[in-house]
């Protein structure tokens, strides 16, 4: 018996692949009795093609979503695209095309390198943020946060890259810079909508109580990212000697003894 030392992944996955796909194996059916699990990894933005990082993310996914249906559970592992924003009208506009054409053509270049990964993926379930179908139900949602006021607006300092005209997370700057195109970030103040989600913060913190199996470095960072402050708000009465004339001045703190 001959055995090649050599795999040829093209000839072994490709077979495996089809077969899941015309079988339907990871199709998830919703009325099935077993116990349900969930397992989402932030969806991508389109942006052309994967990249090792890519590899990494949805491989740890998988592997979770394999192990849990080997536990006999009904598993759902869905797949979307982050396909709104600037970046893909920059995108487009440096490539000379429409952004809808850019987006698309993306999405289908990425799906089949995440399928030619073999994920264990329900594809039938694929949305693109960008589509009617999705996005009037963000609309939808908005308009019931307002409507329990529990969104407001006001003008706050963001990061700001210039190059890609886009507000980036403080975990996107990089050493004072942008993650994507590596231009030095501003800071810039721009009328934007906020969530009350303070007035949720002693319930999500004591709901990190009962996240059994979840690491401590990662119940802390979520503590850190609520940020609850206890303190209060103090209003002075200040007199200006030379002009005579008062002014209200409000300070928050947290250590109100030492006033």
């Amino acid at each position: 018996m001959v055995v090649d030392d050599k795999y040829d992944p093209h000839s072994v996955e490709r077979e495996a692949q089809l077969f899941w796909e015309n079988n339907q194996t990871f199709y998830v059916n919703e009325c099935s009795e077993k116990e349900k699990f969930y397992c989402l990894a932030m969806f991508p933005y389109p942006s052309g093609k994967l990249h090792m990082g890519h590899v990494r993310n949805y491989t740890i996914a998988d592997v979770i979503a394999r192990y849990q249906r080997m536990l006999g559970k009904n598993v759902l592992q869905p797949m979307g695209w982050d396909a709104f924003g600037l970046p893909a009208e920059n995108a487009a506009i440096e490539n000379n095309t429409e952004p809808s054409e850019w987006t698309k053509k993306n999405i289908q270049t990425m799906k089949s390198q995440l399928k030619s990964l073999g994920l264990a993926i329900d594809w039938s379930r694929e949305f693109a943020t960008c589509e009617p179908s999705y996005f009037k139900w963000e609309q939808w949602f908005f308009t019931r946060l307002f409507e329990k006021n529990l969104v407001y607006k006001k003008a706050s300092a963001v990061n700001w890259c210039p190059s890609c005209e886009t507000v980036l997370a403080n975990e996107q700057v990089i050493d004072t810079s942008c993650w994507r195109c590596d231009s030095v970030v501003e800071k810039k103040n721009i009328p934007q909508w906020f969530i009350k989600i303070t007035k949720y913060a002693d319930e999500l913190l004591s709901g990190l109580e009962d996240l059994e199996h979840w690491p401590d470095q990662v119940k802390t960072m979520q503590r850190n990212w609520i940020g609850k402050s206890r303190g209060i708000n103090i209003t002075f009465n200040v007199k200006d000697k030379e002009f005579k004339h008062h002014q209200l001045v409000s300070r928050y703190t947290r250590l109100a003894r030492i006033l």
